[in-house]
């Protein structure tokens, strides 16, 4: 009786720990205009159920056409190498809320350009975790080759 019990309880916690979701939420030290819950900020991983990242209003493609058209600070630099990343925090209602650079590039001026481009893009698809809409973080990483961004 001992075994059959010890069986069961076995066999309830491993569907337990299976079932278990990884969520990364991320500590939110400053004051954030618009954020829904500084404390319930969330970096979703659309592979793991139940997570549904931010959705830019416009395709990747297309933010990199924008970016390679608007970003007049490789314009005379056709031979500009760099890499560099870019952080946003889209709220619960999918309003962008904060965009600046993580990573940045060796141009000051160069990382503004592209933050303007980034906070232009328009309204969000706010992220959701269990099919509650909440504040996320979105990272995109970028090369520079040759003058032309690309996406990593």
């Amino acid at each position: 009786m001992k075994k059959i019990f010890l069986v069961l309880i076995s066999t309830v916690l491993i569907g337990f720990t299976a079932s278990a979701q990884f969520v990364a939420k991320m500590e939110v030290k400053e004051d954030i205009s618009g954020i829904c819950d500084k404390n319930e900020v969330y970096a979703l991983f659309p592979m793991m159920d139940g997570q549904d990242e931010a959705i830019c209003p416009v395709s990747k493609d297309e933010i990199l056409k924008r970016l390679n058209a608007e970003v007049k600070y490789l314009k005379d630099k056709p031979k500009y190498k760099d890499k560099g990343m870019i952080g946003l925090i889209i709220n619960c209602k999918g309003e962008l809320v904060k965009c600046e650079m993580d990573n940045e590039t060796q141009s000051p001026e160069l990382d503004k350009q592209i933050e303007e481009v980034f906070n232009s893009l328009g309204e969000w698809k706010a992220g959701k975790l269990n099919g509650k809409a909440v504040d996320s973080s979105r990272l995109f990483s970028f090369k520079i080759k040759k003058g032309v961004i690309t996406f990593d």
